[in-house]
């Protein structure tokens, strides 16, 4: 046992010793002062009932301030001998003359010694009901501090403080995880370290009680050589953990022990709770994968079947038919053929972009850009339907730099400007607007089409969402593009929204940081 440990035990000795002599002390003086106010009475005239109340008064003073009640019946035997020797004729005598002094010291005795006792019973009931309050006040305390905690480690940290703030002992912690106690964790009362609460024979009750969800060490008759007394943190009979509690020289009360049970229970389900909410999020997990998994296949049984099935007949019709076709019709057949295909190719690269994207495997490789050349970029490889839509595009500066990846950023401008491309009128207008706005930079495609309605607003950037016939990135499309879209532009750290353009048409607008050139002499 370490040298803190020790010196804490010898004053606590100490203080067992000088209890007595401080009662002792204070009973003589109580009964001195008593004396001396009953003699200033007699000097004055007041009648003997005066002095008698004077000395049950300092029984009960005595009785309030000692701490045991032997006290209160020693100076009530007292204050009655006193009062004879002091205030009785023959005066400075223990003899007496009036024989009605025998009932006079009777009920001199027996009103000190009850109404002695009474304060003292007072006393003790308001330090149990202090205690009783404390002691509730630390389990409430505890139940809104783990329901606070949402990690299992901090549920043992807040348990093994309200445990240390109750009971005023050096406690251990043993957590457990996957029906194996882990390193233990002291939690101290004071400075230094307690290294004998982790000896090898502490440990192995620690295990006892772990595998026998069972109380053992100090204070029971299991492997009561041990220093702390060992408690399963439980429910019924799944363990989560053991917490050890340095006994010394103060064993638990009843109270103490029933309330460091229902912390302990607290404790235990705080953490079930913690499991079953973690197994709930599994499953939700699942669940949702499973839905974008049948989703997904859905879509793609559905969707990908008409370009397929247009592939392979306009193939066959070639094989077929290809010396009775002219030039114009085989030219038809091989645009409509390219086309198809194209569709399919920007789907699976979409499709595996979004993947990556939400697994978090993309490596993005941000450099300051100039818009201008990316929105260039972008538009080299836009649908080639292109050519019957009118683009302009707009910058408020000449040149406006971005810090991107310009591979992602060129993917979301094709995918936004194909939209604008298939779902307008031919002969209609997109623009692409750039400009600064402080520490963003922002980037607006704007048509002059159709619309897309208010009801498919809040859902047109969620995966697999298809919403009416005609409507943005629907039609013999998966949904992925704008999702792909929203899944790039957050990763850059910006926002993506969509409004109605006036006087007609569909606004998408987006956010990126802006670029800094780095200068190097």
């Amino acid at each position: 046992m370490n040298k803190k440990h020790a010196m804490a035990r010898e004053a606590r000795m100490q203080e067992k010793h000088f209890t007595p002599v401080w009662d002792i002390g204070v009973s003589v003086l109580v009964l001195i002062v008593a004396t001396l106010l009953g003699y200033l009475f007699y000097i004055v005239g007041f009648t003997e009932a005066n002095i008698i109340t004077v000395y049950i008064l300092g029984i009960v003073i005595l009785s309030v301030i000692t701490t045991n009640r032997f006290y209160s019946l020693v100076a009530s035997v007292a204050s009655v001998l006193i009062f004879n020797f002091f205030f009785t004729v023959p005066r400075f005598t223990f003899r007496f003359v009036d024989p009605g002094y025998y009932v006079t010291f009777l009920i001199m005795f027996f009103a000190s010694f009850l109404t002695g006792t009474l304060a003292s019973r007072l006393k003790e009931n308001a330090a149990q009901s202090a205690q009783a309050a404390f002691r509730t006040k630390i389990l409430l305390e505890t139940n809104q501090l783990l329901q606070k905690e949402s990690e299992e480690k901090d549920i043992f940290a807040a348990t093994a403080g309200q445990l240390t703030k109750l009971l005023k002992k050096d406690i251990v912690m043993y957590p457990a995880k996957k029906g194996v106690l882990q390193e233990p964790v002291l939690y101290l009362t004071g400075e230094d370290t307690v290294d004998f609460l982790l000896e090898e024979n502490e440990r192995m009750t620690a295990e006892w009680t772990f595998r026998n969800n069972k109380h053992a060490g100090a204070t029971t008759e299991t492997r009561a050589d041990a220093k702390c007394l060992y408690l399963a943190i439980r429910v019924n009979e799944h363990v989560y953990g053991v917490v050890g509690i340095f006994i010394n020289e103060r064993p638990l009360d009843s109270f103490e022990n029933s309330i460091l049970l229902a912390i302990l229970g607290e404790c235990a389900l705080a953490i079930e709770n913690i499991k079953n909410e973690k197994e709930k999020e599994e499953a939700a997990i699942l669940a949702k994968n499973e839905q974008l998994r049948a989703n997904l296949l859905r879509a793609i049984s559905h969707d990908l079947r008409t370009p397929l099935t247009s592939i392979s007949g306009n193939a066959s019709n070639l094989m077929s038919n290809y010396q009775v076709l002219d030039d114009e019709s085989r030219t038809q057949i091989f645009t409509d053929i390219y086309d198809d295909s194209m569709w399919l190719i920007n789907l699976v690269e979409n499709l595996l972009a979004v993947t990556r994207i939400e697994e978090g495997r993309v490596c993005f490789n941000r450099t300051a850009e100039l818009m201008d050349e990316v929105i260039a970029e972008a538009l080299k490889h836009v649908d080639r339907k292109s050519k019957d839509h009118i683009i302009r595009v707009h910058s408020e500066r000449e040149f406006i730099l971005a810090q991107i990846d310009a591979k992602l950023i060129v993917q979301v401008l094709i995918n936004i400007v194909d939209n604008a491309i298939k779902y307008t009128p031919q002969g209609s207008l997109i623009e692409i607007c750039t400009r600064s706005r402080g520490s963003l930079v922002e980037v607006s495609v704007s048509d002059n089409g159709p619309g897309i309605p208010d009801e498919h607003k809040p859902h047109i950037f969620d995966m697999f969402y298809s919403g009416a016939n005609k409507v943005a990135d629907s039609r013999r499309s998966l949904g992925l593009g704008l999702s792909l879209c929203k899944s790039i532009i957050t990763a850059h750290g910006g926002t993506i929204e969509v409004k109605d353009h006036q006087p007609k048409g569909t606004t998408f607008t987006f956010t990126l940081p802006v670029g800094e050139v780095e200068i190097h002499e």
